[in-house]
């Protein structure tokens, strides 16, 4: 009994000496668990491709003139950046025929400024000797007046002069459609959507204007429901021909819808006029209803037509 009481007091002694081997005279608690510091975030970096400087003055164009023929034709266009319509004062235009059945040629363009200063176009004769495609290159060179506005590029625009035209062409003679005008019963209301009509503007036909004798500017166009803003002002610039020239020609507004009166701002009820169909109108892909001007002379030939917005000058 004494030697195994012996042998557990030198057990215990030996725990107790490597207790304090370890630093301390007692047991170590149990340890506490030490909160983990949260990560330092990671700097996330998004890469952002640097612009293009030529994109900022990558040009468009918008063709304004749709039905063209052989021959020399007034065409109508718009150009435009990303940031602003294009307004410089002419473009070179080479004009080349994409089988090559013509030779090249070139023209200048000039800008014209709409009504109210919003919009413009670039007009300019084109001979189109051949029927068929074509490509017109239009090429801006605009320093302008600072870096911001410099315009410079090229853009191609493909049209295509047809042989025969749905439209009456230049050179050929108008149909004498009998138009309303006033008298008969007919009011200013019954014969334009205008909001303020040049009551001269309704005082012939076309019929009559073609047995007068006499030169006539015709302006096709719907003021009130046009899908451009340039249909009233187009209206309004005849009138104010009219004004300065009243005695060199017959003038006339042919309002687009039949029924401008019984419209009242729904077009579901709007008949297009018989003469749309009778000058070709109906038969241009996708027309709806915008602006056409014919001037003719004295004999009733059509020696201008313009489709589209055309200035006073």
């Amino acid at each position: 009994m004494l030697r195994l009481w012996i042998i557990a007091l030198a057990a215990a002694g030996l725990l107790l000496a490597l207790a304090m081997a370890c630093g301390g005279n007692a047991p170590a608690p149990t340890p506490t668990a030490v909160p983990t510091a949260a990560p330092t975030p990671t700097r996330q970096v998004i890469q952002v491709a640097t612009p293009d400087p030529a994109a900022a003055n990558t040009i468009k164009a918008h063709l304004a003139t749709t039905v063209l023929d052989t021959g020399t034709q007034r065409i109508a266009f718009l150009l435009e950046t990303p940031k602003a319509l294009v307004r410089a004062p002419t473009v070179a235009v080479s004009v080349a025929h994409a089988a090559g059945a013509a030779p090249p040629s070139s023209v200048t363009a000039q800008f014209n400024e709409w009504p109210y200063g919003v919009r413009g176009s670039y007009t300019a004769a084109v001979d189109f000797p051949a029927p068929g495609d074509y490509v017109l290159t239009a090429t801006v060179d605009d320093a302008g007046n600072d870096a911001d506005a410099a315009v410079m590029g090229q853009v191609d625009i493909p049209v295509t002069a047809r042989a025969q035209s749905p439209v009456p062409s230049v050179g050929a003679a108008a149909p004498a459609t009998a138009t309303k005008k006033l008298g008969a019963g007919l009011e200013l209301s019954q014969l334009t959507t205008a909001y303020q009509p040049d009551p001269e503007l309704y005082r012939h036909s076309i019929a009559d204007a073609v047995a007068a004798n006499r030169p006539a500017v015709i302006v096709f166009a719907t003021p009130a429901f046009c899908t451009s803003p340039t249909c009233g002002p187009q209206v309004d610039t005849v009138a104010e021909l009219r004004a300065a020239h009243p005695a060199a020609a017959s003038y006339i507004h042919i309002e687009l819808y039949d029924n401008p009166d019984e419209i009242q701002g729904d077009l579901t009820n709007a008949r297009l006029t018989p003469a749309a169909t009778e000058w070709g109108f109906t038969q241009i892909d996708h027309w709806t209803n915008e602006s056409w001007v014919f001037v003719l002379d004295a004999n009733g030939i059509i020696r201008h037509r313009f489709e589209g917005f055309a200035t006073l000058a």
